[in-house]
């Protein structure tokens, strides 16, 4: 679904067996995400699916993003704030084709293969079903490299408190997955007690956890639990948000930021102040509300200090410090949308199977171009990243070919992806991206992380920007080589 130009007054799209029709969306309009996906289903089909902006896309919020079915999220980059911009709400779908592939049997029998694997595996199978992305706060606390009150440091003393153990015990109410899907890693939650008591939705993920507790230096799970919702309601990404907020509570601490500006004391680790602030952002109220809802890199550039946003390209870091864990540094820095860690996710040999050792920089350009490529090609598939703990690049590659009937063995996988790489690169060349936005927040290369297993480490990206360039084909100067386009069938 393509979605070109502006209408005149707000609308979404009702797709019905094969059919689709633009339809007034003035009655959803100005509603909360979860309320708007209620309307929409009560307008057109109670089992429909639904996709929808909330006031923070409708008022074109620079943390903007995209929900599904009122509390899924596709985050990252202010995607809500494109739809906000065109007047458009969002999609509701009821299905009733039949989705045809290219050789049924063998489709099946890989399916039912690549399911086996999913479910032997510890993380797809186990880890993940029982404590969903969650159980990643144990592990990244545990080597050092969790970044904390806007990655001033690299390890949360508190983690346990916020722990995906502790969601589970405290908050969970019960497992959820997508459509067919084997392994459930998403939460349904509930606020049993304290002030937040009966709030209930979906979440938080690994990356909420982080970004609204221990980057704002707040332990109180109830807290970090109510903002993630709020983040949800507002439509609002949660990486983005909480590591705004946190470069507001650095901003605020060290003077920058006159204390008239902000309503209430905007310090770290309180988790009334975190939800203020959440709430402020998702309404656009007041001065520093607006301000917030532009982003960590535009708050503090108004303050004088961009430094304190702990961005790549203006777009704020995950859940995972390049400090402690080299790759994921060069993963962010090179990303073609800026930081991210779904585009190229090192952690899985950096420190979950400890494959590749997190403090080394030797044979990180490499390690990383796989990374990219492979999840570029993945992500093209539809098929979901954390399948790739358990599948290999083979396993894909004949899901692929059975249901598509194009033969591709993981070679050809492989390039798929590069050539998608490229591509994107192309994009941000001719967008007037270059060598020097490859990089990382100043904090990151020249402050050591203050205490834990990675004490004392920063990030020399340096030793491993031209290895990157080098592997990857491009020149000194990050630019792909006429020889590498042409081997990508990208020449004109």
């Amino acid at each position: 679904v393509i979605i070109e130009g502006k209408a005149k007054e707000p609308v979404y799209l009702w797709i019905y067996k094969g059919e689709a029709e633009l339809k007034c969306a003035k009655e959803v309009w100005g509603k909360l995400a979860d309320e708007a996906d209620k309307i929409l289903r009560e307008k057109t089909h109670p089992k429909a699916e639904t996709m929808e902006i909330g006031p923070a896309g409708e008022t074109q919020s620079l943390v903007a993003n995209v929900m599904f079915n009122g509390h899924r999220a596709a985050g990252r980059t202010g995607v809500g704030a494109v739809l906000g911009s065109k007047n458009f709400k969002g999609i509701a779908v009821r299905g009733n084709l039949e989705v045809k592939v290219a050789e049924p049997e063998n489709f099946m029998e890989a399916v039912y293969k690549t399911r086996e694997i999913l479910s032997k595996d510890d993380f797809s199978g186990g880890g993940a079903a029982m404590l969903g992305s969650a159980m990643l706060v144990n592990a990244i606390n545990g080597v050092g490299a969790f970044p904390t009150k806007n990655a001033q440091d690299g390890y949360f003393p508190e983690a346990e408190k916020i722990s995906g153990e502790t969601l589970r015990e405290r908050n969970l109410i019960r497992n959820e997955g997508c459509a067919e899907c084997p392994i459930g890693c998403g939460r349904v939650t509930e606020i049993k007690e304290g002030k937040y008591k009966g709030a209930h939705g979906g979440g938080p993920e690994y990356e909420s956890i982080w970004s609204l507790g221990p980057m704002c230096g707040v332990s109180d799970l109830d807290a970090v639990v109510m903002a993630n919702y709020l983040c949800d309601k507002y439509g609002m990404d949660t990486i983005t948000a909480g590591s705004t907020v946190a470069c507001g509570m650095e901003l605020y601490e060290e003077g920058y930021m006159p204390k008239e500006d902000s309503p209430f004391p905007l310090t770290f680790g309180s988790g009334e102040t975190l939800v203020e602030a959440i709430k402020l952002m998702g309404e656009q109220k007041g001065k520093l509300g607006k301000l917030l809802a532009q982003g960590s890199y535009r708050l503090g550039e108004h303050y004088g200090h961009p430094e304190l946003s702990m961005s790549v390209k203006k777009q704020e870091f995950p859940a995972y410090d390049p400090r402690g864990i080299k790759g994921i540094g060069l993963e962010y820095a090179t990303s073609n949308r800026g930081a991210c860690h779904v585009r190229g996710y090192t952690i899985a040999p950096e420190v979950l199977s400890g494959a590749a050792d997190r403090l080394k920089y030797e044979g990180k350009g490499e390690l990383v171009k796989i990374f990219q490529d492979l999840t570029s090609a993945l992500d093209s598939t539809g098929i979901c990243l954390f399948t790739t703990f358990g599948m290999g690049g083979e396993d894909i590659a004949l899901l692929l070919s059975t249901a598509t009937g194009f033969k591709v063995d993981i070679n050809e996988f492989m390039k798929i992806g590069e050539r998608i790489w490229n591509l994107e690169r192309l994009f941000n060349l001719k967008a007037g991206f270059t060598r020097k936005d490859d990089t990382l927040p100043m904090r990151i290369l020249k402050e050591p992380i203050k205490t834990g297993p990675s004490k004392g480490e920063i990030e020399e990206l340096d030793k491993m920007l031209d290895d990157y360039y080098k592997v990857r084909g491009w020149d000194k100067n990050g630019i792909p080589t006429n020889e590498k386009l042409k081997a990508l069938g990208l020449l004109d």
